[in-house]
Formats: C-alpha cells, sequence, structure tokens
C-alpha cells in the first residue's frame, strides 16, 4: 500500500470516507439533541416531555431513581457523549484511518461504551421500571446504528497499524506520526 491510497488493504470502499461518516454525524446531532432535551426536561426547563406512545413512560424512566443515581442528569451525560461523537467523527480527513489513527480508536472506545450502555439501558427499563420511554429507546437505537460502521473504519485502522509495526515503526510512532 503505498501513502497516496485511499482504501485500506483488503477493502472494497475507504471507510473514513465522507459519505461513509456524514450519517453517523447526522445520528450523532439527533442523539444529541435528544439527549440534550431529555436533560432539559430533567433538569426542569420544560414542564413536559413528548412521549407519543407509552404514556407516561419518558417521564417515568428520566425521572425514575434509577435515572438519578448520578449527581447531573443522565440524558446531560448522554448529550456530552454524543458532543463527542459529533467531535471525533469530525476529525481528519477521508483518510484518517491511517492518518489520525488515534481520533478512530478514541470513536471506537466511545461508541463501543455508548453502545454498551444503550444495551443497558433498553434492559433495564422494562425490567426495573416496567414501561418504555420513546426518546431514550430512539437514543439508544442512534447509539446502536453507530457501532459497525465505527467498528469497520477501527478495523482498517488496526490493520495499518500493525502494518506499520511489522514495517518496524512502533504503535506509538504511527499514532504521532500523523
Amino acid at each position: 500500500m503505498n501513502s497516496n491510497d485511499t482504501i485500506p488493504w483488503g477493502r472494497s470502499s475507504n471507510p473514513s470516507s465522507w459519505s461513509k461518516r456524514a450519517p453517523l454525524l447526522v445520528m450523532a446531532i439527533a442523539g444529541f439533541l435528544i439527549a440534550l432535551y431529555l436533560g432539559l426536561y430533567q433538569m426542569h426547563v420544560f414542564s413536559t416531555v413528548w412521549e407519543p406512545f407509552f404514556g407516561n413512560g419518558t417521564n417515568a424512566v428520566v425521572k425514575s431513581s434509577f435515572s438519578r443515581l448520578l449527581p447531573i442528569p443522565d440524558g446531560l451525560i448522554g448529550a456530552f457523549g454524543y458532543l463527542c461523537d459529533i467531535i471525533l467523527v469530525s476529525i481528519g480527513d477521508e483518510v484518517r484511518w491511517k492518518t489520525k489513527p488515534w481520533a478512530v480508536i478514541l470513536y471506537a472506545i466511545l461508541v463501543a461504551m455508548m453502545g454498551l450502555v444503550s444495551i443497558l439501558l433498553i434492559i433495564l427499563q422494562p425490567a426495573i421500571l416496567h414501561t418504555w420511554c420513546t426518546l431514550c429507546l430512539a437514543s439508544a437505537l442512534l447509539s446502536l446504528g453507530m457501532v459497525i460502521p465505527v467498528m469497520i473504519e477501527l478495523s482498517a485502522t488496526l490493520h495499518y497499524l500493525k502494518n506499520q509495526k511489522r514495517n518496524g515503526q512502533s504503535f506509538w510512532d504511527s499514532v504521532r506520526e500523523s
């Protein structure tokens, strides 16, 4: 692979292209807006919350003792996570899988953590709270929808770093070089 290649070895397309990252950016923005709305409701900025399918479900979920385990509203924590998604998906050019491997790695870690939290929240809503929250489910689906595309980009990055190591360059030198 020469330095001008934009498609990683063994792939038919570039996982860092804007055509692949733009949908992730849209999902992150949508997730940010949903989480921010829920966080502001938890802070009593809004007196009511939108819930089209589960009656009082959203209110019950976001005002539950479970959602108040942390010192700040969990909706705002979610909004911060999505804001980090927005930043990390936006960093780098169309070959960031090799020019900004640190950004791809950080982004993959964040998306994986948010995906795991989403799975946990999807399970806990009916199991503990005995209700559902439409906006919480939408946010969780957005987070889960990012996992596979990000892992594909991570795979290309890790393959590149492995090749760099095979060529005698250390992991840290490869990451710093960008």
